[in-house]
């Protein structure tokens, strides 16, 4: 199953980094494909995390069918057509230095950029405004803190499911629909994912919290959920004369 491959993919293959992603290029190289199967026997439980590693540092791969040894279907990774090389991401991500989280906090606080969480730190991580699976770090050489964002664990869970499932990464992967996302720009967005849905993502902290139980108490009292109490108590600020009592 060995194959010849063009001389654009075999010139990146050789900078591709990383102890999983270097077995996986091998092994293709190889064998022309590596299953889930022969990932699981290189001790990798996950292989599509293991697959998505090599894709992150450009290389194209496609997913097929095959059938295991056992005879049931599986998925098998095969490179993919040159044209859909990720120039931004050769060699994989980059490490981002101790000065780009600094450079955050310096700006707009220790706090997670999305849910506005006060936290340490070492709490906090910084993420790509726009997915490294989209954007690749075409512009992260500059280290330009306005690429990116300071996120609590919650929230950058939260942002990694939903932009994981979301049609632009998966399929189109335009730059300027991720910038338009809430994910990318709480404070100034078109959509969520593509959805036409808006959100708040608000925390209550510290002395706040008294504030909380409050209001969740209140909710209790009206037998309704928090978000509908909260919407409910907002339309009397913006629209009193709209909202019956």
């Amino acid at each position: 199953m060995k194959r010849e491959y063009p001389k654009e993919l075999l010139d990146l293959l050789k900078k591709v980094e990383g102890k999983r992603s270097r077995v996986i290029v091998d092994h293709i190289l190889k064998h022309g494909r590596i299953t889930t199967e022969e990932l699981e026997k290189y001790g990798y439980k996950h292989p599509p995390r293991a697959a998505r590693d090599v894709r992150e540092q450009g290389v194209p791969l496609k997913t097929i069918t095959v059938t295991s040894s056992d005879g049931k279907a599986i998925a098998a990774y095969e490179f993919g057509d040159v044209s859909e090389i990720k120039k931004g991401r050769i060699g994989g991500r980059k490490v981002m230095p101790k000065k780009l989280k600094e450079e955050l906090i310096a700006a707009s606080g220790s706090k997670c950029f999305v849910c506005g969480s006060l936290l340490d730190s070492g709490e906090l991580q910084v993420d790509h405004s726009v997915p490294y699976e989209v954007a690749g770090d075409k512009k992260a050489s500059l280290w330009d803190p306005s690429d990116f964002m300071l996120l609590c664990g919650s929230c950058q869970r939260a942002k990694s499911w939903i932009c994981e499932h979301c049609e632009n990464w998966n399929h189109t992967q335009d730059v300027d629909t991720c910038k338009k996302c809430y994910w990318a720009s709480p404070d100034s967005y078109t959509h969520i994912a593509g959805q036409d849905i808006r959100r708040l993502d608000v925390t209550w902290s510290g002395e706040e919290v008294e504030e909380y139980e409050t209001l969740r108490e209140a909710a209790e009292s009206a037998k309704t959920s928090m978000p509908d109490f909260v919407k409910e108590a907002l339309r009397r600020c913006i629209k009193p004369d709209k909202v019956s009592n």
